[in-house]
């Protein structure tokens, strides 16, 4: 498993997201997909990651950094952080960009609001403060995998996140700010242009034929849409990883 010897690859680069993606949400990719991944993908084309995750998230639900080094870009908190084997290359910083009073003005309201809603379970870490963005979560990060699923479900019934989004626009109209779907359980907030499509700048210059991107939160409001939508790449909408799995051999005639 893991090969390093490669032929000659292709000028294409094939983008992955990580939840929902490759692997179930909040789980680790399987042994089957991620040898596939390594072995018949990356000896064909360029492979890398993009995520609304922090570095650390990714490479636990990749399975380490022995293979999460082993892509040739891995792009945290949709590319405003890359990392190259492991080492930060490049980051940019929410509260410079936006400033502490509006910083606040957000996470206020966001706690006022959430603070409302009653779910089938609230647990804690309801807002998570990351470098380039703020994940806001109604049941709160804490919960466990039932409870995430819980969620998920009622989420799917009563559209809570999309009601909260809806209010963020409302509240913020006019402070170059997006609010979007993220993963199973939350909301991203970032300044508008810091979707996914962000790390498409830093692989400009490789000059690749075609950029694939294989995501599942591809809908108006998902946080895969922007990307998946940019007339830069060529989208594919996955329904769960077995699905990306399913299309990846199909792309690549492989078995």
């Amino acid at each position: 498993m893991f090969k390093t010897a490669m032929a000659v690859r292709k000028n294409i680069l094939y983008l992955f997201d990580v939840d929902g993606t490759l692997t179930k949400p909040r789980q680790v990719i399987t042994d089957e997909l991620k040898t596939f991944l390594l072995d018949k993908v990356k000896p064909n084309v360029s492979v890398g990651l993009v995520s609304g995750s922090d570095y650390s998230k990714i490479v636990e639900q990749m399975g380490g950094t022995r293979v999460t080094d082993q892509f040739d870009y891995v792009f945290c908190e949709n590319g405003v952080m890359q990392y190259r084997q492991g080492e930060l290359k490049s980051t940019q910083s929410i509260l410079q960009h936006a400033g502490e009073e509006t910083i606040q003005r957000i996470i206020n309201f966001a706690l006022g609001y959430m603070s409302k809603l009653q779910l089938p379970a609230k647990r804690g870490n309801f807002v998570e403060f990351r470098s380039s963005m703020i994940n806001l979560c109604p049941v709160g990060r804490s919960c466990n995998q039932a409870e995430r699923d819980e969620f998920s479900q009622f989420d799917m019934e009563n559209n809570v996140r999309a009601k909260f989004v809806e209010a963020l626009n409302e509240e913020f109209a006019g402070c170059n700010f997006t609010f979007a779907l993220g993963g199973q359980i939350s909301v991203d907030v970032f300044p508008t242009g810091w979707d996914k499509t962000y790390c498409l700048r830093h692989v400009t210059e490789e000059g690749f034929q075609e950029i694939h991107f294989f995501g599942d939160k591809t809908m108006p409001g998902g946080n895969d849409h922007e990307i998946y939508s940019d007339p830069r790449t060529i989208g594919h909408k996955v329904a769960s990883p077995e699905d990306t799995h399913r299309q990846l051999k199909q792309c690549l005639c492989v078995d």
